[in-house]
């Protein structure tokens, strides 16, 4: 079965650096709250806000040795009042983990777009850690 696996991050500046660290960081951070095998990764869907363009997010999988799966990098929609300088991330994962189970990661500034997701990742780890 084929899951989705949310997360985004902001980044202070267009820097490629910056963008392709953060990305990096998200990714690290989603495979650890749900315990990735990567070989269970189908593929990644990123999006960058229009004021990023100095570095294809998609590159920090890259970097990460993820080179047999299928990526794909995009601007996101200009919203006015929108978030700024957003990275995010979709991740299909081959998984027989329940949709409810999924742990849905927003990293820095984008705590602000899925604020329930948020305290339900916080729940979950307060739970597995007890």
């Amino acid at each position: 079965m084929v899951r989705g696996v949310r997360g985004a991050i902001t980044v202070d500046r267009d820097e490629s650096t910056m963008i392709v660290s953060a990305t990096e960081r998200l990714l690290k951070a989603i495979v650890a709250e749900n315990y990735i095998d990567t070989t269970q990764i189908a593929s990644i869907l990123f999006s960058a806000t229009p004021d990023l363009t100095t570095a294809f997010p998609a590159q920090a999988a890259r970097r990460m040795g993820w080179t047999f799966v299928p990526l794909l990098s995009f601007t996101e929609i200009d919203v006015a009042g929108g978030l700024a300088r957003c990275v995010r991330v979709l991740v299909h994962l081959n998984t027989d983990l329940r949709q409810d189970r999924i742990v849905h990661v927003f990293l820095d500034g984008a705590r602000v777009l899925r604020p329930d997701l948020v305290a339900r990742g916080q729940l979950h780890r307060k739970a597995q850690h007890a």
